[in-house]
């Protein structure tokens, strides 16, 4: 059950973040689209000419995202023209998330949230503008007439329902915030599945690689359940990249530590090293289920799938590196191209039992 979000012990920025985490592994190879830098230029001038950072300092953290350099790892062989309108919305989505999920008026208030989201919801939905459009919803709604102009049908639509999945995950979080309430382990891996992003962020793979994945591949269990593992290791993965801003900033509210800091009391070290552990149990299913799934799919399932584990790579490459995680103050800084140390093994690999999870580890799939 829930449990008061007062009953764990805060996170002290006593505890250095950097020396508490373990290094990632992930054996997946790196890699990035050449066309990063002109698509992040291009999408630069798209921010600005959009209008929906309302300050300098808005627009600062935007392009401190580095969304271009993220997205550009999930489809490194996309056409440039088509992984312009993904990059897009990373960006959107960031600043959105910034401004109206993590701070500002409607961040711990559902009965504003709900219907601010649904607005926004709805004018990805429709074809045609609106006069109560707001500048995130005329963003969004530039973004999906080139959605459209680029993807197929299907395509779209799944990534609209993708889009509905991670608000509704949102309002959660939101909803947990304004009642006070740390969900337990069951149910913030539930909710994070969601609320984290990543439904949209994959779904925008078949638009980026202009491959329509067939419906009785992107619907067997077996995809299905590696589309959530990419996604949940990804959203682990940023759970830990953002630790230590948000010690530093006394910030943290829900995320894996603060879960699991309800079984370790006052312990951060062991609640950090417990999720680096569930975080590789899952990497581990994912790599060995995508063995055994790739030869039975399609080449625009393989291509799917393979932009899985390039955004499970290319997130935490990313993620190691990004302003928006290392800077320390007020303002973006930009941050080093040290070279990332990857640890060699995992520090688990077992099955995990969490009846919301535990159906990745089917023999039958």
């Amino acid at each position: 059950m829930p449990y008061e979000a007062s009953s764990p012990a805060p996170l002290s920025p006593a505890w250095s973040a950097d020396d508490l985490q373990p290094p990632l592994f992930c054996p997946i190879d790196s890699a990035i689209n050449p066309a990063a830098h002109r698509v992040e230029q291009r999408a630069v001038a798209w921010i600005d000419e959009a209008g929906f950072c309302a300050t300098p300092r808005e627009r600062a953290w935007a392009v401190a995202t580095k969304s271009a350099d993220f997205y550009a790892r999930f489809a490194p062989n996309a056409d440039e023209d088509l992984l312009l309108p993904a990059v897009l919305w990373v960006y959107w989505g960031f600043a959105f998330d910034d401004a109206r999920c993590d701070s500002g008026r409607h961040s711990s208030h559902p009965e504003t949230f709900v219907p601010m989201a649904a607005r926004v919801q709805r004018a990805l939905e429709r074809p045609c503008p609106s006069e109560a459009d707001d500048a995130y919803a005329r963003a969004l709604r530039d973004i999906a007439t080139r959605f459209r102009r680029t993807g197929t049908s299907v395509q779209f639509h799944r990534f609209v329902a993708a889009h509905r999945a991670w608000l509704a995950g949102v309002a959660w979080q939101i909803a947990n915030q304004a009642a006070g309430v740390m969900p337990d382990l069951e149910d913030y891996l539930t909710m994070r599945l969601h609320s984290a992003g990543g439904e949209p962020t994959f779904a925008m793979l078949e638009i980026a690689n202009g491959m329509e994945v067939p419906a009785a591949e992107m619907d067997a269990p077996a995809v299905r359940a590696l589309t959530e593992m990419a996604i949940l290791t990804a959203a682990l993965d940023n759970d830990r990249h953002s630790l230590a801003k948000e010690l530093n900033r006394r910030q943290a509210d829900q995320n894996i530590y603060t879960v699991l800091l309800r079984r370790h009391a006052d312990s951060l070290p062991v609640a950090v090293r417990e999720a680096a552990c569930l975080r590789d149990r899952v990497l581990c299913r994912f790599l060995r289920l995508r063995e055994t799934t790739l030869p039975r799919l399609s080449a625009a399932g393989r291509c799917y799938v393979d932009g899985l584990a390039h955004g499970i790579r290319g997130n935490a490459e990313w993620g190691l590196r990004v302003p928006r995680y290392l800077s320390r103050g007020p303002v973006p800084e930009e941050s080093g191209t040290a070279p990332i140390a990857w640890a060699e093994r995992p520090l688990d690999d077992r099955p995990l039992s969490l009846p919301t999870v535990s159906w990745w580890w089917d023999p039958a799939l």
